[in-house]
């Protein structure tokens, strides 16, 4: 049997004493840390039986430690209600923004961290089973999520049916078979509940899209089962018939359905034409050189430095161009101040492409809400060093009793009810582009004159020099935080952002008109050095 002993005092670890871990005073929160320390000084495995038996003790520890978080955040919901109700706050407001709190310490998502809690508080009055066999390391939190996902809409009574009737299953099943199995039993247990699940349910249809590997991302739609078996045969047999008829060139079907899904979802011709806006940030080196720094693609990550080069030079797709300025070596965003409470306008858009996604630690959704960090009722400035690009829901939970957000351009530290403290470092403008970390930047911007710069959104007419030159490029773009004078504007980076807007379908182009001279010569030059 394999025991990891550690240094502090006589407590052991091994299958045999699981339940002394829980015993007071014998094992407390101090000891975690001396066992995951002890973990790390483990020696190597001395066979491959031994590897194997170690890999299998490990998977069952990973579960018996989330049965025990399980148990924790069940108790800091019970303590943080006691202390609530005894200043008197209402029983129906009590407890907000714990989910976020639990998110942190588990160093996840604010919407993860309310999963868990809601999946804690199941296990602990509802699942006797599935929480014992997490102690015990047979189901892993997977597992437990699945049954408590089909569970969910059950009364109690029948969710401790159900989770008494799986009990045999729970070790026995992958988390597919497991779902299925758990679902069934509870439609069989209240069919009225579950047609009432179901319509629920279709309310939550929605659309969304998030990065993956290689310059690729999934897009996702949540539809009634009926709906999305059939969208998915319709295109497997299109996908199909292309190949029959000797129209599908070197695409597999697979290649093919998610080409006509585009299409269809788009309206275009072709897939690859993508007329919708993309708004990419590079620096000048990316776009007018061989620099292997990669361009950024707001809210999605990066894209290798030669695939945004070919996609700024597809013909199907308009370009404008803007200057933003960020500090040499970490790559800082420079930006501006405004008197107005609320951010709007080129202001937001600057905190948006700054932040890329939720400034909350380990959050990463998507940018719904730019808000102050110190609020605006204590005296908190409308402007760029306080401002934070946040999720709805990291939103709601920082206007909590208890929460406090400190932020400047570089860096945004959260303090939770419990005093937890977390911190996290504003990513550079361009990932990858810039090695030294973020210093603070104390200089500030005031929004560019109009006289001097054409409107918003618009390029400058007429044609620019025809060279590689930079300049002329700059000369020639609309730019999006003002050009400090003197030392200040030679200590900046220019970053060129790059926006592909839908072309007009109907009536005049505004703002921007296709085919102009200076898109010519640009597209012309990058066609040049893709081909080369």
């Amino acid at each position: 049997m394999t025991r990891a002993f550690v240094d502090r005092g006589s407590v052991s670890v091994g299958a045999d004493n699981v339940g002394a871990m829980n015993e007071e005073p014998r094992f407390r929160t101090g000891d975690i840390a001396a066992v995951r320390d002890a973990l790390a000084r483990m020696p190597d495995a001395e066979s491959e039986a031994d590897a194997i038996e170690r890999l299998r003790m490990l998977e069952e520890l990973k579960a018996a430690a989330t049965a025990a978080q399980a148990r924790a955040a069940v108790r800091l919901q019970v303590l943080r209600s006691e202390a609530e109700s005894d200043r008197g706050v209402p029983a129906e407001k009590r407890c907000r923004g714990l989910g976020a709190e639990i998110g942190l310490a588990r160093r996840e998502s604010p919407a993860r961290g309310a999963r868990f809690l809601a999946l804690a508080r199941t296990l602990l009055d509802d699942m006797p089973h599935a929480l014992a066999a997490l102690f015990s390391g047979t189901v892993s939190e997977e597992k437990a999520h699945a049954l408590y996902r089909e569970t969910s809409w059950l009364p109690s009574d029948k969710r401790r049916r159900v989770d008494e009737i799986m009990a045999r299953r729970l070790d026995r099943t992958g988390v597919r078979r497991l779902s299925a199995e758990a679902r069934a039993h509870a439609q069989r247990l209240d069919q009225e509940a579950a047609v009432e699940h179901l319509e629920r349910c279709e309310k939550e249809r929605r659309v969304s899209v998030r990065p993956a590997p290689g310059g690729m991302a999934h897009l996702t739609a949540l539809l009634p089962l009926r709906q999305a078996v059939a969208a998915y045969a319709n295109l497997q047999k299109s996908a199909a018939s292309l190949v029959g008829a000797g129209e599908a060139g070197e695409r597999s079907i697979g290649q093919l359905a998610a080409d006509l899904l585009v299409e269809r979802v788009t309206g275009q011709e072709t897939a690859d034409a993508v007329p919708v806006e993309v708004h990419l940030v590079m620096t000048e080196a990316t776009l007018l050189t061989d620099d292997e720094a990669p361009a950024w693609l707001t809210g999605h990550g990066p894209v290798p430095a030669g695939a945004a080069r070919r996609m700024l030079a597809d013909p199907d797709g308009a370009v404008f161009l803007r200057r933003l300025y960020t500090a040499p070596g970490s790559g800082a965003l420079v930006g501006m101040d405004s008197r107005r409470r609320e951010f709007t306008g080129l202001l937001r858009r600057m905190i948006v492409v700054r932040d890329d996604t939720c400034r909350t630690p380990y959050c990463d959704a998507p940018i719904r809400h730019i808000d102050h960090a110190t609020p605006h009722r204590d005296g908190g400035a409308t402007g760029f060093a306080n401002a934070s690009g946040l999720c709805a829901g990291c939103n709601y939970a920082k206007e909590n009793p208890g929460w406090t957000h400190t932020a400047d351009p570089d860096q945004l530290t959260v303090i939770t009810p419990t005093g937890a403290r977390y911190e996290t470092t504003t990513p550079p403008l361009i990932g990858g582009a810039h090695s030294e970390p973020r210093r603070s930047h104390t200089g500030r911007g005031e929004p560019a004159a109009r006289a001097a710069h054409p409107a918003r959104g618009e390029p400058a007419r007429g044609a620019p020099e025809k060279s590689g030159q930079t300049d002329a490029l700059h000369r020639e773009a609309p730019v999006t935080a003002s050009e400090h004078a003197g030392s200040e504007e030679s200590a900046r980076t220019p970053v060129v952002r790059l926006i592909r807007p839908r072309p007009p379908t109907v009536g005049p182009a505004v703002g921007h008109r296709r085919g102009s001279a200076q898109e010519k010569w640009f597209r012309a030059y990058l066609n040049s050095r893709c081909a080369g």
